[in-house]
């Protein structure tokens, strides 16, 4: 029975094509919303994933507000933090920035540098292309080296960069190492970027005191620890909280991910009703239906069909129409979603519990809308059917 209800149904649809088209518009729609919306969230989720565990989400920025204060949160007591609690720390480093007219010969990049200390480059995951990174003995004695990334490198020296000397505001700098490309070796990418000895970048900005701070706890678990350390070091050398910031990566990244999921929900719901609007059409065609074959039911019923046969041809028949509309607009949705992702050049694909949700949604849409039509058709008196014109 169930093939037979199956096989009328398939024929009924085929028979009245361009008004099962128009049934199944809705549900198109509204599947090809769902499916590209959600894509879109996720790939844009992660790509803000990806950006913080670039950046580290373990890591937490400390910065002085006043700095025309004679506050001040000393290099030697933040040493004296990570090393006294190593558990909690990863590491740290100062960070210096200063403007930098970057030149060798007659070629000048206007650029910026940050003044590092030995433990930068390894926090934050950078690796060398060749050479090597700031030391310790190049941050005490104050010398004039400096870490580049690819776009320093090519921009002046074509590439070939280790060992050779370039200007930095006037002054030379010898580069000791390159970084590997991270970005895409442009002007304001991660690979435009100059190190150099936090104290010799100090030094060229007549900094007395640091200002900013970057420190890593040793995993997300430990962060909470981490700020709190901070936070007690600050109040002992600073004193007043209005004078400081302290603001860690796993905050902000659970902060935007908070908003980026009710986003995500507002936007799924926006395009649900679009499905229950669907769903209203295709009981309303099913009634439409049921009134035109009504002599058909009451053939069928006179015949010895049983109720639940003719309820079951006819939520059938609503569930295969809201199916095909299913498949259809995740195909849609799935382009549309691949078509974004280039168009903003993002990494967005439909991921499969996204397409079995949607399809599963759908066939449940058309079961739930069509049964009120299907009890209908089944409750039909066969002799009133027989006689209706």
């Amino acid at each position: 029975m169930l093939w037979k209800c199956f096989k009328m149904a398939v024929q009924s649809i085929i028979s009245n094509k361009f008004r099962s088209m128009l049934t199944m518009l809705g549900i198109i729609i509204g599947i090809t919303a769902v499916i590209s919306l959600v894509s879109l969230m996720e790939g844009l989720t992660s790509e803000v994933t990806d950006a913080f565990e670039e950046v580290g989400i373990e890591a937490i920025s400390v910065n002085i507000t006043n700095r025309a204060s004679t506050v001040e949160l000393p290099v030697e007591d933040m040493d004296e933090l990570a090393r006294e609690h190593s558990d909690v720390i990863r590491g740290y480093s100062p960070s210096v920035t200063m403007p930098a007219y970057i030149k060798d010969g007659t070629d000048t990049l206007n650029s910026s540098a940050t003044g590092v200390n030995e433990q930068y480059i390894d926090l934050y995951q950078y690796k060398l292309m060749s050479g090597r990174g700031i030391t310790y003995i190049d941050v005490e004695r104050m010398q004039k080296v400096c870490v580049i990334g690819t776009y320093i490198a090519k921009e002046i020296f074509g590439g070939n960069a280790l060992g050779k000397t370039l200007q930095i505001t006037g002054v030379p700098y010898r580069v000791v190492g390159i970084l590997e490309e991270r970005g895409d070796s442009t002007k304001g990418s991660e690979d435009d970027s100059v190190y150099v000895p936090y104290t010799v970048a100090a030094h060229t900005t007549n900094t007395r005191k640091i200002n900013n701070y970057i420190v890593y706890a040793t995993n997300q678990e430990t962060v909470e620890a981490a700020e709190s350390l901070i936070e007690n070091l600050c109040d002992k050398d600073i004193g007043d909280d209005d004078y400081y910031n302290i603001i860690a990566m796993k905050a902000i990244a659970e902060s935007l991910m908070g908003i980026l999921d009710s986003m995500e929900a507002m936007l799924v719901a926006i395009a649900a009703i679009s499905l229950i609007v669907a769903g209203i059409g295709i009981m309303n065609i099913m009634l439409v239906s049921v009134t035109e074959r009504t002599r058909e039911i009451g053939i069928r019923k006179s015949l010895g069909a049983k109720q639940r046969n003719i309820l079951t041809q006819f939520v059938m028949e609503a569930g295969m129409l809201s199916c095909i509309g299913g498949v259809i607009g995740i195909i849609f949705g799935s382009l549309l979603a691949i078509g974004a992702g280039k168009l903003l050049d993002m990494n967005i694909l439909p991921t499969l519990n996204s397409i079995i949700v949607s399809f599963t949604v759908s066939a449940a849409i058309g079961v739930f809308f069509g049964y009120m039509p299907a009890k209908k058709a089944a409750a039909l008196n066969p002799i009133d059917a027989l006689r209706y014109d």
